[in-house]
């Protein structure tokens, strides 16, 4: 297939980038509106997709997409035009798919639909049926999106697979981590959840050839938890009112990837445990 990969510069993008590049058949097409990666020497367009026309240019002659370009927090920019900005890319990569015949639109929804800060949390593991639970103009951004994925893709009758991706980690990011590994109160914004950029880019390339139809969204986390605190004394810490079930793990993950394992068959291959033994 010929895979358009949005926002290829940022963390999930490169590490998607690479993967598809180095592990799989497809032939890529990379575009951000920021610069080429300096390690990648394949076709890149620079463009910006809060403009429709750069949108069709980008996607013209591909038969499928990973859109990973958006806004990332609110604190980068004011709350409006993180809102403004990511539903014009969304909608944007969107129609393009839809007016131009690809097979199927892959794209960054985000773990803050289910609630993010998780101050009030009803169970865990967090899982799909937590959503939608926005708490800021990005997370807001995203569920608007899941619902235009919803649309457009009964539109196009073509699938369109949103990932929920959980705190995104690189192996540079783990070096960092032991200065929180033992806080649950460091993590509790997020009940202590993240996910390997590697297999960010795993779950890209499961999401583009699962057997679906229709629109969904998958949580996408590791199978373990950022602490090296077992998973009740930690939530203990934070939230003493709830109950981890038996089927998790010693240090397994609040945020359930369940039903992308089910659907998708998405499988955690790396954890930082695994880094910071090997480092």
């Amino acid at each position: 297939m010929r895979i358009v990969i949005t926002g290829a510069s940022g963390k999930a993008g490169q590490a998607t980038l690479r993967h598809f590049v180095e592990d799989t058949g497809h032939e890529v097409i990379a575009t951000d509106v920021a610069a080429r990666p300096a390690w990648y020497q394949g076709a890149f367009f620079r463009a910006d997709l809060t403009q429709y026309g750069e949108a069709v240019e980008v996607l013209h002659g591909a038969d499928a997409v990973i859109h990973l370009a958006n806004i990332p927090a609110d604190s980068i920019h004011t709350d409006s035009q993180t809102l403004n900005a990511n539903l014009a890319m969304n909608d944007n990569v969107f129609l393009a798919a839809w007016k131009l015949g690809l097979q199927r639109v892959v794209y960054a929804s985000s773990e803050t639909t289910l609630g993010l800060p998780f101050d009030e949390v009803n169970y865990v593991p967090v899982d799909e049926g937590h959503y939608p639970y926005p708490n800021s103009t990005y997370s807001l951004s995203k569920v608007m999106t899941e619902t235009m994925a919803e649309q457009v893709s009964r539109w196009a009758g073509i699938p369109f697979v949103g990932l929920r991706l959980s705190n995104i980690f690189t192996v540079a990011d783990y070096a960092a981590q032991p200065g929180f590994a033992r806080d649950p109160e460091a993590r509790r914004w997020n009940l202590f959840g993240y996910i390997d950029a590697r297999d960010v880019a795993q779950s890209c390339e499961d999401a583009l050839g699962a057997h679906l139809s229709g629109a969904h969204a998958f949580v996408i986390a590791a199978d373990d938890t950022i602490l090296d605190v077992p998973t009740r004394e930690a939530l203990a810490a934070i939230h003493p009112e709830l109950e981890v079930p038996g089927s998790v793990g010693e240090y397994g993950t609040l945020l359930s990837n369940e039903a992308a394992k089910r659907a998708i068959g998405f499988r955690p291959r790396h954890s930082w445990r695994d880094e910071v033994a090997a480092g």
